[in-house]
């Protein structure tokens, strides 16, 4: 049976009634399109619904570029000055300091945890994968330092210390459930979005920017998570893909910040504004996610008030 494609046509929207089933169906055909496959007879068809898929997807970011609205003359082009502005978004970017992550740390109990959990997981596009696909023909440096972003998201060589399997080991601990009905569309979205900027080439310096955005601001979220599953009682072997990130991601965002994004600026300052756009597409669909487990979690005014406490008590 030929797969319907008609969502395709709804890939300009980000809001509204379409959107959720939109990104249900493009999540569910990137889950096979990346899948190794062999040659098949229908593989004409097959191409015909990878253009759709493409046309769609690039039509969806390029609504989500639009809506974040960044204007070239907002953005640094010398590469000291870019690089000074990027970091800048990890205090001030979209979704940054979300009161979220010190209720999940401090107050949450391990239904919800397990709840914002299958979210994560399940939205995860693969960051190995991710920054393999950024990085064919990058200028030598800036793939040089993906290289290296690499080899340690792949444990170096050991399949013990891989990224992936560690968080797939979790979500076995805590026998999360991975029916995608359970995911809320927000998440879907995100990695859709990841994906889309990965794989078509026009929007590789936006991928370099969304990659570097993950490396830079995971750390503090992941730590947060990281001390919640603590006090919950997960064994600290289980939750060592957070623990590591925590400290890892900080190491990675530096070189990133220095080897990739520094390097491409200053060879063509016009990257700088595709890199700043894909920056902001990823702390833009974060944002969406963390008011979505809010909701979820009925986060009301007392939670906030008492997150912020929280917050602000761990940092004294």
């Amino acid at each position: 049976m030929t797969p319907n494609m008609s969502w395709s046509l709804d890939g300009s929207e980000f809001d509204g009634k379409k959107v959720e089933h939109f990104h249900r169906a493009l999540g569910r055909y990137n889950r096979s399109r990346l899948q190794p496959s062999l040659p098949y007879v229908d593989s004409d068809d097959d191409a015909t619904r990878e253009c759709q898929a493409r046309r769609a997807e690039i039509a969806y970011i390029n609504a989500v570029r639009e809506e974040i609205n960044v204007s070239p003359k907002d953005v640094p082009r010398q590469a000291d000055a870019f690089v000074e502005w990027f970091e800048s978004l990890r205090e001030h970017g979209p979704g940054q300091g979300d009161p979220l992550f010190p209720w999940l740390e401090h107050s949450c109990d391990l239904e919800q945890m397990k709840w914002f959990l299958e979210q994560e997981v399940s939205g995860e596009a693969g960051f190995d994968d991710l920054v393999a696909l950024t990085q064919v023909k990058m200028p030598l440096c800036a793939k040089l330092e993906m290289a290296r972003n690499y080899w340690d998201e792949m444990g170096r060589g050991s399949p013990k210390g891989m990224h992936g399997p560690m968080l797939e080991n979790l979500a076995r601990h805590l026998e999360l459930n991975s029916k995608p009905r359970r995911v809320v569309h927000e998440a879907v979205a995100l990695g859709n979005a990841m994906i889309a900027l990965a794989q078509n080439r026009c929007f590789a310096f936006h991928s370099v920017g969304a990659l570097g955005a993950i490396e830079m601001t995971a750390p503090t979220r992941a730590g947060h998570v990281a001390r919640g599953l603590k006090r919950l009682g997960v064994p600290a072997a289980k939750l060592h893909y957070f623990a590591l990130h925590a400290v890892l991601d900080v190491k990675h965002a530096t070189a990133w910040n220095r080897e990739v994004l520094h390097t491409l600026v200053a060879e063509d300052p016009r990257r700088a504004h595709p890199i700043a756009e894909g920056a902001l597409i990823r702390l833009w669909h974060g944002q969406r996610c963390f008011i979505r487990y809010r909701s979820e979690f009925k986060f009301d005014r007392d939670n906030r008030a008492s997150a912020r406490r929280q917050l602000c008590a761990s940092l004294a």
